[in-house]
């Protein structure tokens, strides 16, 4: 179990801190609803937890099997729907670094992201649309 803490601060901001490591992430409120959009805002931080995870997965997976994936980039989209207002895609576009990949690696990239576990919390009417660009 991982335990958080999280403040108001004020004008729409969240300050969120991992009880383990101290961390800490400033959540703002975005333009679009009332916010300065200043910070990651609470979908803002849905969408990159999903690019984040399933950079790790594949992380996972690559160092299990001797694979250099050191500069795997995300490119990342959110697309918002107003009633109710919600997330209602999300568009991962993952970048690997320039090398051949064999068609087994491939397949065992584009598997790994099916396990990633963000994506298996997330409710099944947001769409994930995942590009792999190799």
């Amino acid at each position: 179990m991982e335990n958080y803490t999280l403040t108001y601060l004020d004008n729409l901001r969240v300050k969120a801190i991992h009880e383990r490591s101290q961390a800490e992430i400033i959540t703002d409120a975005p333009v679009d609803n009332q916010g300065q959009g200043s910070a990651f805002s609470p979908t803002d931080l849905l969408c990159t937890a999903l690019a984040s995870c399933m950079i790790t997965i594949i992380g996972i997976i690559a160092k299990r099997n001797a694979i250099d994936i050191k500069g795997l980039k995300a490119e990342l989209a959110k697309y918002m729907s107003e009633e109710p207002r919600r997330v209602k895609e999300i568009v991962v576009k993952l970048h690997f670094p320039k090398k051949e990949y064999s068609q087994k690696e491939k397949i065992i990239f584009r598997r790994a992201v099916e396990y990633c576990p963000v994506a298996l919390s997330l409710h099944p009417d947001i769409k994930k649309t995942i590009h792999f660009v190799f």
